[in-house]
């Protein structure tokens, strides 16, 4: 795991873990796990775009992309340097 991807699981973990027995990897299903919900996906996508200073349009913002911290990470890298 880099430092991105640990990054981001420190975020979703302290942000959207009720449950404090569960632990998360980068491989975790997020979205379809039920951790994340549609409106915690908008405030982890403007998270991403504030500490990466990236711009991630809604477009590529896709359940599927968000749906693990190894996904996150991936769009992260995609559109950091545009």
């Amino acid at each position: 795991m880099d430092q991105l991807e640990q990054e981001i699981l420190a975020y979703v973990t302290r942000e959207y873990l009720e449950d404090d027995d569960i632990e998360l990897t980068v491989g975790t299903p997020l979205i379809t796990g039920g951790i994340v919900d549609s409106f915690s996906m908008v405030s982890l996508k403007r998270f991403l775009e504030k500490k990466y200073q990236v711009k991630i349009p809604d477009a590529d913002a896709s359940p599927e992309a968000f749906d693990t911290v190894g996904d996150i990470a991936k769009l992260v890298r995609r559109f950091q340097g545009k």
